[in-house]
């Protein structure tokens, strides 16, 4: 089993910046990509960013050259950093994580970290 635990979640005033962090935990081999996915109240759950294990990123149209991906393959941690947020960038964020074993996809959801963005 793969823990996932959030941090970095609070309330930041709009234009600010907010780092989350997700470290992945327990048997966590063959662990491909990690990413965040959010969502806001009244809303489906969105992609904002994904990273795979060999660095290749993707993100939401919606947060492109406003939030950074990175990952840390040694310390099995995730990163977002979210400048420039706006108010609807608020919602809940949540640490993912998959791989493939066996032929078997599986997928990891942390418990999730509130983003707010108001003034």
């Amino acid at each position: 089993q793969v823990q996932l635990v959030e941090s970095g979640g609070g309330l930041v005033q709009p234009g600010g910046s907010l780092r989350l962090s997700c470290a992945a935990s327990g048997s966590i081999f063959s662990i491909n990509a990690m990413g965040w996915y959010r969502q806001a109240p009244g809303k489906q759950r969105e992609l904002v960013a994904v990273i795979s294990s060999g660095g290749r990123t993707n993100y939401a149209d919606s947060v492109k050259g406003r939030f950074t991906i990175s990952r840390d393959n040694a310390k099995n941690t995730v990163y977002l950093q979210m400048n420039s947020l706006k108010p609807e960038d608020t919602a809940v964020y949540y640490c993912y994580a998959d791989r493939v074993l066996a032929g078997t996809p599986y997928d990891y959801w942390g418990q999730g970290t509130q983003v707010t963005v108001s003034s």
